[in-house]
């Protein structure tokens, strides 16, 4: 009797050991019964959106074996990929779309003048400004407010990672999938120019030298050139020596638009052939061509996931094409109206040029303002540039203005009056040694932002970018005469 109740006795406290031993184990390592599940903590530098957002994914459903922190940091450069991070969401500081502004400085970014909005609500209502000179749609890793996510676990990778990767991986604009667009106003590489490339032993780059890097940083770039190539120009006419093939070439020029009156000055041969060289050189023409037919069409750009229909007009200066002949393509009312109605039923953003009147105020050499109006030339410029946009038009721009006019919103578009010289030997007077470049930037088939960019030339016939100071009291005079 004694040594069963001895046995069981044992057995007992066998049992009591093990289960002892168990419910430590599973006590002290967090598991089992009495284990203390993971705890989240949210940071105080979560927004109340966020931790809402977090609190659906930490539901009282999940369980943690080891706690997590979660918090936020924000950086002015885009952060490099870390276990734990992820770049929540990208801010820019943008302003009211008439500011003079263009740039913020970072000691400023959260001051309550400063505008602060998501990438994804960026239009082209609005101006993105940039920080400290550095613009997110040139740089993409600064420039912004960049908002990371981090997680802080002992078991990140087991816990964390399977339950927050798939929600918080975001796509945000690259330089390979936004297409940038630079517009330029009239070239006419002729008369002084042929005699400034004689002075710099006909090296045609001389003219680029200050703006050829800018404008090859696009990935397309224009120009209205309104002289052909000829073995006949000289200093008294718009004819280019062949040798101004290397100043187009210097700007990365994609496309050239035809619809000046002068592109025939040298005759029809010139014209044809200067046109052949273009095509040759992989160049795209538009506004005008070799025939009636090939400047009537129509230029189709689709590049990283956008669609863009590009018009080309000459509505009052001369130098049409007719039938077999060269020249530019004539303004027709239903030409232009099938044409942006076709363009916009396919879902194209449509960019309409216009080589309209040209206003005459360059008998001075002072300050003369009189043609930064819209409706300093002849003929009602302001109504015609908006019945383009009631068409249907997105933008509207004034190519033959040798000096630059003003701008507006319109509708459901924007119109750019005139963008003055871009290359040209007319330095007598301040007015036209100016010009705009039009920087647009489209993404997944919208406009982003076009931004003005002031250029301006002097003597040396050198064009160069505005500095900021400039372009700020230049842009500001424009404004202040906006239709």
């Amino acid at each position: 009797m004694k040594k069963l109740r001895f046995i069981l006795l044992m057995i007992f406290l066998f049992a009591l050991v093990a289960a002892g031993t168990v419910l430590g184990v599973q006590f002290f390592t967090k598991t089992g019964l009495f284990r203390i599940p993971g705890v989240v903590y949210y940071d105080e530098t979560l927004n109340e959106v966020e931790v809402e957002f977090f609190k659906t994914i930490f539901t009282e459903e999940v369980d943690l074996d080891k706690n997590v922190t979660i918090s936020a940091v924000e950086t002015l450069e885009k952060p490099t990929e870390e276990q734990g991070h992820f770049l929540y969401e990208i801010y820019v500081p943008v302003t009211d779309f008439y500011s003079t502004d263009t740039s913020v400085i970072s000691e400023k970014i959260y001051a309550p003048e400063t505008k602060l909005i998501k990438l994804s609500e960026l239009d082209s209502t609005v101006k993105l400004l940039s920080i400290d000179d550095k613009y997110y749609l040139d740089e993409f890793d600064s420039g912004a407010v960049f908002r990371s996510i981090v997680f802080e676990s002992e078991a990140y990778e087991k816990e964390i990672e399977p339950l927050v990767k798939d929600a918080l991986i975001k796509t945000f604009p690259t330089k390979d999938d936004v297409l940038t667009f630079a517009q330029t106003g009239v070239t006419a590489l002729s008369r002084g120019m042929d005699v400034k490339l004689k002075s710099v032993g006909m090296d045609a780059t001389y003219f680029a030298k200050n703006i050829g890097d800018y404008l090859s940083s696009f990935d397309l770039t224009h120009t209205s050139n309104e002289s052909s190539f000829s073995n006949g120009a000289w200093a008294r006419n718009i004819c280019s020596n062949p040798k101004f093939i290397d100043t187009l070439t210097a700007i990365g020029l994609d496309i050239v638009e035809l619809t000046g009156n002068h592109n025939r000055d040298c005759g029809y041969d010139a014209a044809t052939e200067t046109v052949e060289q273009y095509l040759d050189l992989g160049m795209q023409i538009v506004g005008g061509g070799r025939n009636a037919d090939e400047a009537a069409k129509p230029l189709e750009i689709s590049e990283k996931g956008t669609n863009v229909t590009m018009l080309a007009y000459n509505q009052s200066t001369g130098g049409a094409t007719y039938n077999s002949l060269p020249g530019a393509n004539q303004y027709y009312e239903e030409d232009a109206a099938r044409n942006i109605t076709a363009a916009k039923e396919k879902g194209d953003i449509v960019i309409v040029d216009i080589q309209y009147y040209e206003c005459n105020a360059y008998a001075s050499t002072y300050e003369d303002p009189a043609c930064d109006y819209a409706n300093s030339s002849a003929g009602d410029q302001i109504g015609f540039f908006r019945h383009i946009i009631d068409l249907g038009a997105d933008i509207v721009v004034g190519t033959a203005a040798h000096q630059p006019q003003t701008f507006e919103r319109y509708g459901n578009g924007v119109i750019y009056y005139g963008l003055g010289n871009l290359f040209f030997d007319q330095v007598w007077w301040p007015g036209t040694t100016r010009s705009l470049i039009l920087a647009h930037y489209f993404y997944g088939g919208k406009i982003l932002q076009t931004k003005i960019v002031p250029t301006v030339y002097g003597d040396e016939m050198q064009t160069k970018l505005m500095d900021e100071e400039t372009t700020k009291w230049y842009l500001d005079r424009l404004i202040k005469v906006k239709p």
